[in-house]
């Protein structure tokens, strides 16, 4: 019999004990704004005309960190994305709201 990947990914979250399920959704969390994160470093680089050798230049950092952010592999800080901001002659808005 064959399922689909989602299919798959259902039974596999249905068998977690609460506790596992809590520490996943957690991390699933922190994974999804890694990735927004990522994407809006890369966003914010690429609209400013900048490499990544460029962007590391004026942040003072090496090319293999800025490719490390834009890769998403982790969450930056805000002094992180405050410094990106300033670099690429932007500002950072941090909102959190209420869905």
């Amino acid at each position: 019999m064959n399922i689909t990947a989602t299919e798959y990914h259902e039974k596999r979250l249905a068998a977690m004990t609460p506790e596992e399920r809590a520490e996943f959704d957690r991390a699933s969390i922190e994974s999804d704004l890694a990735l927004d994160l990522a994407q809006a470093i890369y966003d914010a680089r690429t609209a400013a005309g900048m490499t990544q050798a460029q962007l590391a230049e004026a942040m003072g950092v090496t090319q293999s960190y800025i490719s490390a952010l834009e890769g998403g592999g982790s969450v930056p800080t805000v002094p992180t994305l405050a410094k990106v901001a300033h670099a690429v002659g932007g500002s950072l808005h941090v909102q959190i709201a209420a869905a």
